[in-house]
């Protein structure tokens, strides 16, 4: 009901013609005041703004027959998986063009970079953001603050390529069998065409964002712009006096780039604008994210953010020919204060209304969707009701980090408990290894069940107790002393998969690595790879992963680490196809990082490279077509180290079961198999001429692993009840 009384409304709401007495309608001349030149700046933005080129987009959808061809009202996992279980995701400021004056895009769609993807075993590419991003001054565009998810346009960004290059990226992936995955960004904006009319106070796109204008007479509560800003980040104090005031809610602190004297609270205020009408005005708006990220209002009478966001994801769909789309940090659409005061976002009703109509018209079209924001347990199981497809898993990736670094998997498996609880189907999840951001440890279903108490450790701690527990024991392993390449970025650390495993394995200095230490670390990388490709859903992995890249020295990005972002350091330039030696950074202008396997046309050149092994496992989870499988049990065991998943296979095949040792002990244990037939054999898939294991009369196997190893093994035959 409530995402049809939404849609009811729209019509009426959008419509010039509802209503009198309304505001200046897009297309409408400038008042007489107003000089030539603002006029003319006026058109300026907005032929250029999202919310025309949505505008303009959706004459081409409306009353097609295309819009009914394919359910949308329900998510999609299996089918969405079913299209594509094995991704590379991409970073376009990190890709190192395969030639000079090759671009990105073009490089992303190389045949030889493609029929390495094939060989490995990879069926979608997630692009990451590739749109015009960043913000406009005068008729300039100033560049992205926030890797690209600042977008201003929905037209390709220059420094990655073209849209016929992107368009050869989506049909080269097609011919290698696979799908280009894209990007929306619901939440905010950079600071383009669009917000620069808002400001301007034209026609509806103030009703974008939320902001607010001050009167001129309170303008004292405002401190002033620095010189060379467009912008000034307001204190507690000032929010506090406006609130007071009545213009604003009040503190809404996220906590994302909180930074002392740089972002001290989530509300920024504009210099004196003069707008379309003449009137000089002065903004507050608001930013969950960085200052020039102004964020959307989803819930204005305009509707304006809906048909910006919309056409967006129609662009990606049916220009572009994308398969599939990321909605970033998608449960940030409806945030407010409670009756408490406390700052109420996860699970807001107003999120998933918004998220649900986003993914209902990525269906509609033919596509899925997937959201990339740590959520709660409960809110997940909210959102995957009628939202997203897929979700990405930040549930399991601190877990399983936090089992290799301790050599204890308990939080792990508590962690599984949990979700089976919660009914969160590992099916629907994105399993990964590194992708843009930190590693993530915010650990939010402890944060907001703080005062609910959980097993651990043969006591009971609150979740707020065993989140900072879990989270030093962390820190303590991944920063500091222990590991001066890694650095902590809000409640996570930016640090790459292979100097989690360094730090892991005690390894301080990177610049005095031998081969064995090498060895030692790509042994630790492809555990982890095992832990995210044997499971149900989809399994990802980053460039930075294919070539084991190591983070950057925190002095070669530190003009980037100047506002506190600190995950540059874990976004080094990196070559796929080793094919542009000397290059020494990206386009995106980051420094290439040291890459410890080498490029994936040497490391496939060799059966024992990072690759040839990844290719292996990744071949024999589609052989089981382990993608499509249900989670059956996650079995209590005693040795510390042990994690083991079992597996219904696809059409009642037989079982497949996950057993990972994290710890640095051998393993000699019998754990209880449900579902299998007395009598039966467990054969190891990766290693098909090992003596097969034997079942006992009391269900139990006797599972032998060494240190950091894992198997893979199926029994076959039908399932028992």
């Amino acid at each position: 009901m409530r995402r049809w009384t939404c849609l009811a409304a729209l019509p009426y709401l959008v419509s010039p013609a509802y209503g009198a007495g309304l505001g200046q309608s897009s297309g409408e001349p400038a008042p007489p005041s107003a000089s030539k030149k603002a006029i003319s700046y006026i058109h300026w933005l907005e032929e250029r703004s999202m919310l025309q080129q949505a505008r303009v987009l959706a004459r081409h959808y409306s009353g097609d027959s295309i819009q009914w061809q394919h359910p949308y009202g329900q998510p999609q996992a299996h089918a969405a998986v079913a299209r594509a279980s094995v991704w590379f995701t991409a970073y376009p400021a990190s890709t190192i063009a395969a030639s000079p004056g090759t671009s990105v895009i073009s490089t992303l769609a190389e045949e030889r970079l493609w029929s390495a993807f094939q060989a490995i075993g990879i069926q979608g590419i997630h692009t990451g953001p590739m749109k015009r991003s960043g913000g406009v001054r005068d008729l300039g565009y100033t560049p992205s603050i926030d890797g690209n998810f600042d977008r201003i346009s929905f037209e390709i960004d220059p420094a990655f390529g073209t849209e016929a290059q992107y368009k050869a990226m989506v049909a080269a992936a097609r011919s290698h069998g696979a799908i280009v995955i894209g990007d929306i960004i619901p939440g905010h904006t950079g600071k383009g065409p669009d917000f620069r009319l808002a400001e301007r106070a034209y026609a509806d796109y103030p009703g974008l964002y939320h902001m607010v204008h001050i009167e001129p007479r309170d303008w004292g509560l405002l401190p002033p712009v620095p010189a060379g800003h467009d912008a000034v980040n307001l204190t507690p104090a000032a929010v506090d006096a406006l609130q007071k005031k009545g213009y604003i809610v009040g503190q809404l602190h996220s906590g994302i780039f909180y930074e002392p004297g740089v972002k001290d609270t989530d509300w920024s205020a504009t210099d004196v604008v003069r707008g379309a009408d003449g009137v000089e005005r002065r903004w507050v708006y608001l930013h969950y994210f960085k200052q020039g990220q102004p964020t959307l209002n989803w819930l204005d009478p305009s509707f304006a953010a809906e048909r910006l966001v919309i056409g967006d994801a129609v662009h990606e769909l049916g220009v572009l020919g994308d398969g599939m789309l990321r909605l970033d940090a998608n449960g940030l659409l409806g945030i407010e204060r409670d009756p408490t005061g406390r700052v109420w976002w996860a699970g807001h009703p107003l999120s998933l209304t918004a998220n649900q109509l986003i993914a209902d018209m990525v269906r509609k079209l033919d596509g899925f969707t997937f959201e990339e924001l740590a959520l709660p347990l409960d809110v997940m199981r909210e959102m995957s009701r009628g939202g997203p497809d897929l979700s990405y898993d930040f549930v399991t990736r601190p877990a399983y980090d936090h089992a290799l670094l301790t050599g204890d998997a308990e939080f792990l498996r508590l962690v599984f408990q949990l979700m089976r609880e919660y009914r969160i189907d590992p099916g629907r999840l994105i399993h990964a290894l590194q992708n843009h951001d930190e590693l993530t440890m915010g650990i939010s279903h402890f944060a907001v069940h703080a005062d609910e108490t959980f097993p651990f450790r043969g006591g009971r701690l609150t979740g707020k107790e065993l989140r900072e527990l879990v989270r030093r024991e962390m820190y303590d392993r991944l920063l500091g002393e222990r590991a001066p390449y890694n650095l902590k970025f809000g409640e996570g650390v930016a640090s790459t998969t292979a100097t989690v495993v360094a730090a892991t394995l005690g390894i301080r200095d990177l610049g005095a690595l031998k081969p064995g230490d090498v060895e030692r670390i790509r042994r630790l990388h492809l555990l982890l790879a095992f832990y995210n490709a044997m499971q149900p859903g989809v399994f990802a992995l980053s460039g930075w992963d294919l070539v084991g890249a190591l983070t950057l020295p925190a002095a070669s990005v530190r003009e980037r680490l100047a506002d506190g972002d600190t995950r540059w350091i874990n976004r080094g330039a990196y070559d796929l196809l080793g094919s542009n030696p000397q290059a020494s950074q990206s386009a995106g202008g980051l420094p290439r990082a040291v890459a410890l396997y080498g490029s994936l046309t040497e490391q496939l050149q060799s059966s024992d490279s990072f690759a040839s092994r990844l290719a292996r496992l990744i071949r024999a989870r589609a052989e089981l077509h382990l993608q499509s499988a249900r989670l059956a049990d996650v079995p209590a065991v005693q040795a510390k180290g042990l994690f083991v998943l079992v597996h219904e296979l696809p059409a009642n095949t037989g079982l497949e079961i996950t057993a990972i040792n994290f710890g640095d002990r051998a393993i000699d244990e019998s754990v209880p198999i449900r579902g299998a037939a007395t009598g039966s054999k467990a054969i190891d898939v990766l290693e098909p001429q090992a003596p097969p294991l034997d079942l006992g009369p009391d269900g139990r196997l006797q599972l032998r692993l060494n240190a950091f190893a894992a198997k893979a093994l199926r029994i076959k035959g039908p399932v028992s009840p």
